[in-house]
C-alpha cells in the first residue's frame, strides 16, 4: 500500500493525539472539501439546503427555517412522505439492490430488495388501514429486531400515522406506560423471540400490558416469529394473514407536512417516567440522511450495519432511516455479539462485505476482552469506515477498533448526540478531518455547540464545563420546535444561558480543546460528591479504563460512613489478569489522572457489566448494589443473572 494512503499519528496537538484519514479514503468521501464547516457557517440556516436535497418533495418549502424563535419551521411550507422517501424513490435505479438483509439469531437470513420492499411496505399499509389506522393515530411497535418492524416502520409512515417503536425487552408494563403516554390504540407485536436460541414469549407480556390499559387495544396485529401457531383473539390479527389478504395492493404516500410528526420514541425509561420525544418528517429525515451522508459516508452501493437495537433512537435513525433514504443496504442483526461465538460480528461483517460499521464502545471493549485472534480469523477488507455511538470510547479502546478492526485504514467517527437531536451533532467528519482518539471532535457543520461555565460564558481549553446548544438544527424535536422555554429552573449545577436568543442545554458535562475538539465527561448529574469534591464519574471511568488488562470499568457512588459518598469501581478484567496487581495499577492511574481522593474506595471485578440488550451498562443497578437498595425492574437487562454475582462479590469482599 502506497504510503500517503496509511492513516499516521502526529504529536500531541490541541489536547490529543492526531490521526489522519487515509488520503484513499478522502478522495472517495461523500465530503470531502477542508471548508465545509465555513461555509455552512456564512449561509446558516440556508446551509442545510443540502440536507433537504437529499430527499424528494412532494410541495416544496417555502424557507428553509421558518420563525427565529420558537415555533421554528424547519424546511416550511414544504411537504413530504417518508417512506416514499425511503423506498418507493429508489425503484427506478435499483428496484433489485437489496435493501434489507436480515440475520436472524438461529442462524437463519432473509433479504429484501427494494421491490419486495415496496411490496410488503404497500401491503401492510393497507391491511392497517383497514384495521382503522388513520392519518395522526400513533401504532405501537413492540417487536424484537427481524424485518416485519422497518416494513411497519414504514408503512405507517406511508400513511401518516406516527409510530412508536419500544423495546422487545421492557416489560409489561412499560409497554403499557408508554401507549397510554402515546394515546395509541393499535399495538403490533411478535409471538415472541430467541436469546441465546432459547424462546421468549413476548405476546404474553403485550397481553398483559393491554389488559391494564384503560382503553384497551383496538387491534394488535401478531408477528408469528416462534412457528408456535400461537392462538388470536377477535381483536387480534396474523401479519403474514393480512400482508397475504392484502398481496399485490398499492396505497399511495400521504404528503406530510415538514413539521408533522412521523414517530414518537421514549427515553430516560430505565432510569425514570419515560418521556415521549416526537420528531418530525422533514427536519428529522434531512438530518438522518445527512449525517449519514456526511459522517458514515454510506453510499447506494454500501452495505451498512448499525449494530444499536431498532427500539431505540441509532436503530430509528442509522438503521432504517438514514441508511434507506440514501439507497443503501442496510442490515438487520437479532443476535448478540458472541452467540452462538465470539467471533459472530466478524464472520457477518465478512459474508455480508459490510462497508460501514457503528456500534457502541461497551461492545467494543467486550471485543477486546476476548482477544484480537476472532476478528483476525476472519477477512474484513470490505470495511471503509467504523463509528461508535452511546457513550464516549476511551483512547486505548479507540486504538483496538482502529488497530484490529480496521486495519489501520478505516476512519473512526466517534459521534455524540441523544434522542433529542434526532441525528449526530459532535464528531469528526471522515473526509475532512483529523481524529483523536477520545475525543469525539468539533460540532458538524451548521451545529453551533459549546462548552460553557455558570455563567454561560465559553470555558478555556481542556477547562470542563456544559455543553449547549446555541442554534437549532433540523432534527430537533416537536417539543423543543415549539417551546421557548428550555433555559430549565436555575440551578447552581446548571449554566446560565439567558444571554442566549435560545439554547438547548443538553445536561452533559464536557471539555473542548483549542482546535474545537469536544471531549464529553458524562451527565452532569452522573457525579460522586467525595468530602465535598464532585468528580464525573465518566472522568475516573476513563481513567480504570485505559488501564492495561481492564476491559471496562463502570464507576458509581457507594456508601461511606465519613465521606458521606465514596467511588465503586466495577471492573471486567481480560482474561488471565491477576486482580490484585490490576487493583494497584486501578488506584495508580486514577491518582496519576485525577488525584489521590478520587481513587475508589471498593473495585469489584466482574466477568461482564451489567447492559441492556443494545450494550449500555446499566449504572442505576451497580449503584443499587453498591447500596444494598432493591434492583426493581431488571426487564431491560440483556444479562439480569450478573448482578446476583456482583452483590456476592461485593459480600464476600466485606
Amino acid at each position: 500500500m502506497d504510503g500517503e494512503d496509511e492513516s499516521r499519528t502526529q504529536p500531541r496537538v490541541g489536547g490529543g493525539e492526531r490521526v489522519e484519514p487515509p488520503a484513499s479514503f478522502v478522495e472517495q468521501a461523500n465530503v470531502s472539501d477542508p471548508g465545509v464547516r465555513d461555509a455552512f457557517a456564512e449561509d446558516w440556516p440556508d446551509c442545510w439546503r443540502v440536507a433537504a436535497d437529499l430527499l424528494d418533495w412532494t410541495t416544496e418549502y417555502d424557507a428553509v427555517l421558518g420563525g427565529d424563535a420558537p415555533p421554528f419551521r424547519w424546511f416550511d411550507g414544504g411537504e413530504l412522505n417518508a417512506s416514499y422517501n425511503c423506498v418507493d424513490r429508489h425503484l427506478a435505479d435499483r428496484k433489485n439492490q437489496v435493501a434489507i438483509t436480515w440475520e436472524g439469531r438461529l442462524g437463519e437470513s432473509r433479504t429484501y430488495s427494494y421491490l419486495d420492499l415496496y411490496r410488503e411496505v404497500n401491503e401492510f399499509a393497507a391491511a392497517l388501514r383497514e384495521l382503522g389506522v388513520e392519518e395522526d393515530d400513533v401504532v405501537t411497535l413492540y417487536m424484537p429486531v427481524v424485518p416485519e418492524l422497518p416494513v411497519a416502520m414504514l408503512a405507517c409512515a406511508r400513511i401518516g400515522a406516527p409510530h412508536s417503536v419500544v423495546f422487545a425487552g421492557f416489560s409489561a408494563d412499560a409497554l403499557a406506560t408508554r401507549m397510554e403516554s402515546a394515546d395509541s390504540e393499535f399495538l403490533v407485536t411478535c409471538d415472541g423471540y430467541y436469546r441465546r436460541g432459547a424462546p421468549v414469549q413476548l405476546k404474553n407480556k403485550a397481553d398483559n400490558a393491554a389488559i391494564s390499559l384503560d382503553g384497551g387495544v383496538e387491534a394488535t396485529v401478531v408477528v408469528d416469529r416462534l412457528g408456535d401457531d400461537t392462538p388470536l383473539t377477535d381483536d387480534e390479527y396474523d401479519y403474514e394473514g393480512l400482508v397475504t389478504d392484502h398481496r399485490g395492493e398499492t396505497v399511495d404516500p400521504v404528503p406530510r407536512a415538514a413539521t408533522d410528526q412521523l414517530f414518537l420514541i421514549h427515553t430516560s425509561g430505565t432510569t425514570g417516567v419515560p418521556t415521549p420525544v416526537r420528531h418530525t418528517t422533514g427536519g428529522y429525515l434531512a438530518h438522518a440522511a445527512w449525517t449519514s451522508h456526511a459522517v458514515l459516508d454510506v453510499k447506494p452501493a454500501d452495505t451498512h450495519w448499525c449494530s444499536a437495537d431498532i427500539g431505540w433512537i441509532t436503530g430509528h435513525s442509522y438503521t432504517v432511516y438514514g441508511p434507506l433514504a440514501l439507497g443503501a443496504t442496510t442490515m438487520l442483526y437479532e443476535g448478540t455479539p458472541d452467540h452462538p461465538e465470539k467471533d459472530r460480528v466478524w464472520e457477518l461483517i465478512e459474508r455480508n462485505a459490510v462497508d460501514t460499521f457503528y456500534t457502541a464502545p461497551t461492545a467494543i471493549r467486550a471485543f477486546m476482552k476476548w482477544g484480537e485472534s476472532h476478528p483476525d480469523a476472519h477477512d474484513l477488507s470490505s470495511l471503509r469506515l467504523l463509528g461508535t455511538v452511546g457513550e464516549p470510547i476511551n483512547p486505548r479502546a479507540w486504538k483496538w477498533y482502529h488497530e484490529h478492526i480496521g486495519g489501520g485504514d478505516c476512519p473512526v467517527v466517534d459521534t455524540w448526540w441523544q434522542t433529542e437531536t434526532g441525528g449526530m451533532m459532535v464528531t469528526t467528519l471522515p473526509g475532512v478531518d483529523d481524529m483523536k482518539p477520545g475525543s469525539a471532535g468539533p460540532p458538524l457543520p451548521g451545529i453551533d455547540a459549546r462548552v460553557v461555565d455558570t455563567d454561560g460564558d465559553p470555558v478555556e481549553p481542556g477547562e470542563s464545563g456544559f455543553l449547549v446548544v446555541t442554534d437549532p438544527w433540523p432534527g430537533m424535536p416537536l417539543s423543543m420546535v415549539e417551546d421557548d422555554d428550555w433555559f430549565g429552573a436555575r440551578d447552581p449545577a446548571r449554566p446560565d444561558l439567558s444571554d442566549y436568543d435560545w439554547a438547548y442545554f443538553t445536561e452533559d458535562g464536557a471539555t473542548v480543546d483549542e482546535d474545537g475538539y469536544v471531549t464529553l465527561l458524562g451527565r452532569v448529574d452522573d457525579v460522586i460528591n467525595v468530602s465535598g469534591h464532585r468528580f464525573a464519574t465518566m472522568e475516573i471511568e476513563a481513567a480504570i479504563a485505559d488501564v492495561e488488562g481492564v476491559a471496562e470499568a463502570a464507576v458509581v457512588s457507594g456508601p461511606h460512613d465519613l465521606k458521606g459518598q465514596s467511588v465503586y469501581a466495577y471492573a471486567s478484567a481480560v482474561e488471565s489478569a491477576d486482580e490484585d496487581a490490576l487493583r494497584d495499577r486501578i488506584d495508580a492511574a486514577v491518582e496519576d489522572a485525577i488525584g489521590p481522593i478520587a481513587v475508589p474506595d471498593v473495585v469489584v471485578f466482574t466477568p461482564e457489566l451489567p447492559k441492556t440488550r443494545s450494550g449500555k451498562v446499566m449504572r442505576r443497578f451497580l449503584e443499587a448494589v453498591a447500596h444494598d437498595d432493591d434492583l426493581g425492574d431488571t426487564s431491560a437487562l440483556r444479562n439480569p443473572e450478573v448482578v446476583g454475582e456482583l452483590e456476592s462479590a461485593l459480600a464476600d469482599r466485606d
